[in-house]
């Protein structure tokens, strides 16, 4: 019995330290910290630079002003994010699947530590702002977003069953949204705690820096790669869904070529790939619903520090806190959701939500007005989440890591030219209608449906079909 114990105990620790959640967590409470004293530093910087000016402007021209300075800075500053780890995140996405799952997270953490240096180093010697595209620069030559996000849903998905992953991957993004609304929550607080003025906001980047340090050593030193079963064969029908939904995607296993002739009729090859154009209109829908949610966050921070708004530092923490909600209430949503309906249908209920939530944005006049725009958006982060699980049960496990960057990839690259076009009509409507941009996310939102609704009736089509045969 002691050897058994000991056995037992030692495969205990081993399985917990294939959790990923430890990792997402520091990281988003770093993120969270670094994006909102980011946007603080960048109005104090901007507004010195204003009040400095040879030729002082009325109150509202000084703040259309200040407007524009920090929205080019992020035009400039979402390209080098966007556009620097286009060809490193692929790289390290092939490097991940032939030789070491963690090769894609651990570097990527590590260019995610520099770039929060980089802001630190900002603040503590009052670097130029300009300092920071080369600080992000670094972000995404290690990767960026894109390696480290693909290598979490990668290490995520072979740690879970095919019928629990949906819920597994909500999952990581409730405990990246408990994170970030931790990080926000506090974040104007701590900017506000100084040491003299030029220190203004060292006490937030220093505690950004500090978790992204331990983000990266949890990941190199201690977390492991979860080691998938082997799955026993079993007796399936002709047509065998994913549990978990209700018959929403065939299971195609490319580990089990033989899987189509249980029932002795093979499938027409038409039929026995549907998945090459589910994936495509799940990527098509991915890249239409991201553009209308990337444009609506670019945006959100600069209309909630101008009129009729006008937040503050603290008042700031909290709208981006609000924004983690939904993380939550997505996460509540799947897990009842995933009882009852199809993963279509998920993604559909999720595109509503944000698609209304948008369309209040477009007239919000008041502080409360705000809330319940966001309220409405509860649902909002089911739609990207649920696309990749279905992709997950759709590919070999072998080929996460290139899918998965492809698709990250895919969003950060329409991200890019989205968060231009977005800040530009931003500039051009702020003083005519404020809400213009928000109404464009609302009719995107709503558009990415029809590709989701074409995946649902050819999966109807093909379980007729089946149906049929089978009788």
């Amino acid at each position: 019995m002691g050897p058994e114990a000991t056995c037992s105990g030692h495969l205990a620790r081993l399985q917990v330290r294939t959790w990923v959640e430890p990792v997402v967590a520091s990281t988003q409470v770093a993120s969270s910290l670094y994006d909102a004293g980011l946007l603080l530093v960048l109005k104090d910087s901007f507004a010195a630079t204003s009040n400095h000016s040879a030729t002082p402007s009325p109150g509202d021209a000084q703040e259309d002003q200040q407007q524009k300075a920090i929205s080019n800075f992020y035009i400039i500053y979402n390209l080098v994010m966007g556009l620097t780890p286009l060809l490193p995140a692929f790289g390290l996405g092939w490097l991940s699947d032939r030789y070491h799952r963690k090769i894609s997270l651990c570097v990527a953490l590590l260019g995610l530590l520099l770039c929060r240096l980089g802001l630190l180093f900002k603040v503590l010697w009052d670097w130029p702002v300009e300092v920071l595209y080369w600080a992000v620069g670094l972000n995404g030559l290690c990767g960026g977003h894109s390696a480290y996000w693909s290598g979490i849903v990668s290490l995520g998905s072979l740690g879970s069953s095919v019928d629990r992953r949906s819920v597994r991957l909500i999952f990581i993004d409730l405990i990246l949204g408990f994170a970030g609304f931790t990080g926000s929550m506090v974040s104007g607080h701590l900017f506000r705690q100084m040491f003299g003025q030029p220190s203004k906001g060292l006490l937030l980047t220093a505690c950004s820096v500090s978790c992204a340090s331990f983000a990266f050593f949890y990941s190199l030193l201690v977390l492991k790669v979860p080691q998938l079963e082997a799955k026993p064969r079993k007796a399936l029908s002709p047509v065998d869904t994913v549990s978990g939904t209700v018959g929403t995607y065939r299971t195609l296993d490319p580990d089990e070529p033989d899987r189509q002739s249980v029932v002795g009729h093979p499938l027409s090859p038409r039929k026995a790939t549907p998945q090459k154009s589910i994936i495509a209109l799940l990527f098509l829908g991915a890249i239409l619903y991201d553009i209308a949610v990337v444009g609506t966050v670019d945006v959100m921070p600069l209309f909630v520090l101008r009129a009729p708004l006008s937040w503050g530092q603290v008042e700031v923490g909290y709208s981006m806190a609000a924004g983690y909600m939904i993380f939550i209430t997505s996460f509540l949503g799947v897990l009842i959701f995933s009882r009852c309906f199809r993963d279509t249908t998920m993604i559909t209920i999720g595109m509503i939500s944000f698609g209304l939530g948008a369309l209040l944005l477009t007239f919000v006049k008041n502080t409360y007005m705000f809330y319940i725009a966001r309220a409405v958006m509860l649902f909002a982060l089911i739609p990207i989440t649920t696309i990749r699980s279905a992709m997950s049960k759709l590919i070999k496990d072998s080929s996460y890591g290139k899918v998965f960057v492809i698709l990250q990839l895919s969003l950060t690259l329409t991200s890019v030219v989205t968060s231009t076009v977005y800040n530009e009509l931003y500039q051009l409507t702020m003083e005519k209608f404020v809400g213009t941009c928000f109404a464009l996310s609302c009719f995107l939102s709503f558009l990415a449906i029809v590709p989701i609704g074409i995946v649902a009736c050819k999966q109807a089509s093909w379980a007729k079909h089946a149906d049929v045969t089978e009788k």
